[in-house]
């Protein structure tokens, strides 16, 4: 089991083998950064497309040797995200990442129908892992970038995306958990109810490969003395692997949250498509968005 950010890289060296990753609008200096070490530790060839002037000047003011890439010029960010996509989809690159271009016009060329990386029928999503200082082994997270209020169906593509990234960290049967405000179902709640409904699929075996228990506050599924406290039996009990959020506005600034002030560093990908598609905020840290390019890897070599 890969109970760190660190062990999931040592995992991916270990593979020996090597990703070609197509970057958007790459002139960002975190991006950069985080890419250059990626190659220099020979699990990654990067196509940086953007500004060749730009991505070369942010390359010297980094200290990077701007050789080790192979810099594609690009006009504007919405030609570029276009252009990594395309590379991923004709199999010239083994993963599509996001630099500086805005978040719209990435996904735009992601989703596209014709050309765009969608698996058919497929519902796009985000999961993230998380290293916290303060809790005993990663925690994946969901959707925090995607998704804004997901419905039933979209929940449950959550889960299941969340869990079959927790089975590439060996983690066979994480324990899930259906965050709200209350371990109470009520009417009140909306998602409460659905949460119900995802358990009972749990039950019946429609959902499998998981422990999932909902609604479950913060505490219920993340703390066992608050389990013993409270006296709420529950089979997460405090030990959550997953963390399923009911909307975008929740999870989003509670993993934002844990990067500003409890020193948390993420890796994280959107599930649904065809290859993997990285996809950060443009203030994440450099040692995110490497711990970002290491899970692509992963997700694409075993």
């Amino acid at each position: 089991m890969i109970r760190s950010l660190d062990q999931m890289v040592e995992k991916v060296l270990a593979l020996k083998k090597k990703c070609s990753i197509a970057v958007a609008w790459a002139q960002d200096p975190n991006t950069i950064g985080a890419i250059y070490k990626a190659v220099c530790n020979g699990f990654v060839e990067a196509l940086m497309i953007g500004d060749k002037d730009d991505i070369i000047k942010e390359c010297n003011s980094s200290g990077v040797d701007h050789k080790v890439f192979k810099i594609i010029d690009s006009d504007n960010e919405a030609d570029a995200a276009k252009e990594a996509v395309r590379l991923v989809k004709n199999s010239e690159a083994d993963i599509v990442m996001k630099g500086l271009v805005g978040t719209d016009k990435f996904l735009k060329a992601v989703m596209d129908k014709e050309n765009g990386l969608m698996l058919p029928n497929a519902i796009l999503s985000y999961v993230g892992a998380v290293q916290l200082p303060a809790y005993h082994k990663l925690l994946f997270i969901t959707d925090t970038a995607v998704i804004p209020f997901p419905n039933l169906e979209q929940k449950i593509a959550m889960v299941e995306y969340a869990v079959e990234m927790a089975a590439r960290f060996g983690i066979q049967k994480p324990k899930v958990a259906l965050i709200g405000a209350s371990e109470k179902v009520s009417h009140h709640f909306p998602n409460s109810l659905e949460y119900s409904e995802i358990c009972k699929m749990a039950a019946e075996g429609k959902i499998r490969n998981c422990i999932i228990d909902g609604p479950l506050d913060i505490f219920l599924a993340c703390d066992k003395k608050s389990v013993d406290i409270k006296g709420i039996s529950t089979p997460v009990d405090g030990d959550a692997d997953i963390l399923v959020f009911p909307s975008l506005e929740s999870c989003n600034p509670f993993y934002k949250g844990l990067m500003l002030f409890a020193q948390g560093e993420l890796a994280g990908l959107i599930r649904g498509t065809e290859k993997p598609v990285v996809l950060m905020s443009r203030s994440e840290s450099e040692k995110s968005k490497y711990y970002c390019i290491a899970l692509s890897c992963l997700m694409a070599l075993t």
